[in-house]
């Protein structure tokens, strides 16, 4: 046997413990470390482990799925807010540090619509649907001036230590396959489509492919005129390379977004052509020996004008440190997302190549144990970073493995 598959097979079984270990009654801990505020039920994590779970077809981690799901519908805020942690022991509820955690009421629709879609238990979706309802509800309001796109905070979303805010289209994309999911929902309910529903969804795919990457052609999708004129005049290198990350009433970003834009790919936004440019732009940037994506690129330096605002962004210590966390971190999770894109594009050896990269970083040494599964690996050193056993580092394992058996990551797609 090659030490490929060995890696892989060792890689695999390492990886289904770890999600194994972060079962509780209760679902999914982000991770089995107790620091900081890791050893909690968290939306995001939660969900992104769930997929992953999914895809093993293994009953027990399937069912802890529903659990995750159910504990934060539980605990849903009165304004319908979901929770971005919660500490079932301490009964600690957490729906963000300094703003709230827009990303965790996405996840946790589209988790529910994957989970549904998997099993069929229309049980737990009538349990779900008015906490689904609330959620709706509250996500259209964060759209402010009803124009079809969500405003996040500084803060707002998994990249809570890092410098964007506005329109950032990891939100929207999720937002999207959101909407998607409330329009499957409503046709199972009903036995009929909500037109309106469906219009307001359609209209969203064609914001993010206008106004992300500086192709609109219809006026009434561009969201500002002035804004995206500015912003397509000031991005001459970059247009047409990768989709761009937010923009605000200040103007546009134009790091690359890696996790966006695999979502781009992964939920069908993005056609043939887009696709590959991003492939091409990954390429790039990707180390020879460690084939992981960054969470953005290029890295902020102290001489950069974005550093001082940087550095005042963090909850317990400044982690953003060049090629460290956010600022040009490599991330396991986010690579097995871009596995399955890979997959489903047909990219099969491209796939396999990032899945030994997952497997090679989660095998890392971290606090002196093997087996790290690190939250991420620093860009330049290839040294594990960030806290260990992250139960998403194990889950892109799991999935991008599955992914390439011919599984489906996502399941209630745009041709759905």
């Amino acid at each position: 046997m090659s030490e490929a598959s060995d890696l892989r097979r060792e890689g695999y079984e390492q990886a289904r413990e770890l999600l194994r270990q972060c079962v509780t009654d209760d679902g999914f801990l982000a991770s089995t470390v107790e620091r900081d505020n890791y050893r909690r039920i968290w939306s995001r994590d939660g969900v992104i482990i769930g997929l992953a779970a999914l895809m093993t077809g293994a009953d027990s981690l399937i069912e802890t799925m529903r659990r995750t799901l159910k504990t934060l519908g539980e605990h849903q805020g009165e304004h319908g807010e979901i929770p971005s942690n919660v500490d079932t022991v301490a009964h600690r509820i957490s729906y963000g540090g300094t703003t709230g955690r827009v990303d965790a009421d996405l996840w946790f629709v589209i988790g529910c619509g994957e989970y549904w879609k998997a099993t069929g238990d229309d049980a737990f979706l009538d349990e779900m649907l008015p906490v689904l309802e609330r959620v709706r509800f509250l996500l259209g309001a964060w759209e402010f001036n009803d124009r079809g796109l969500i405003y996040v905070p500084q803060t707002g979303d998994w990249a809570d230590e890092y410098v964007q805010s506005g329109y950032i289209l990891y939100d929207q994309l999720l937002y999207l396959q959101a909407l998607r999911t409330f329009c499957r929902i409503h046709h199972h309910m009903h036995g009929s489509a909500d037109h309106q529903l469906e219009d307001r969804t359609m209209r969203m795919a064609h914001l993010i492919r206008s106004n992300y990457w500086f192709n609109g052609k219809d006026p009434e999708d561009v969201y500002h005129e002035v804004l995206y004129r500015k912003g397509r005049k000031a991005a001459p290198h970059r247009a047409s390379r990768y989709w761009m990350p937010f923009f605000s009433p200040t103007g546009y970003g134009y790091r690359f977004d890696a996790f966006a834009n695999v979502l781009a790919g992964l939920f069908g936004v993005a056609d043939n052509d887009q696709a590959e440019h991003v492939d091409h732009y990954i390429r790039d940037i990707t180390p020879e020996k460690l084939s992981l994506l960054p969470a953005f690129h290029p890295v902020i330096e102290p001489v950069d004008r974005d550093w001082e605002s940087l550095q005042m962004m963090f909850s317990y210590s400044f982690k953003n440190n060049p090629y460290e966390f956010h600022n040009g971190g490599l991330w396991p999770m986010i690579t097995g997302f871009y596995v399955a894109d890979l997959v489903k594009r047909g990219h099969t050896v491209t796939a396999r190549r990032y899945l030994d990269g997952i497997h090679q970083a989660n095998a890392l040494p971290l606090d002196d144990q093997p087996w790290g599964f690190p939250e991420y690996v620093h860009g330049k050193k290839l040294t594990a970073g960030g806290n260990r056993c992250q139960g998403w580092s194990a889950a892109a394992a799991v999935m991008a493995h599955h992914a390439l058996d011919g599984q489906p990551l996502i399941r209630l797609d745009s041709n759905d």
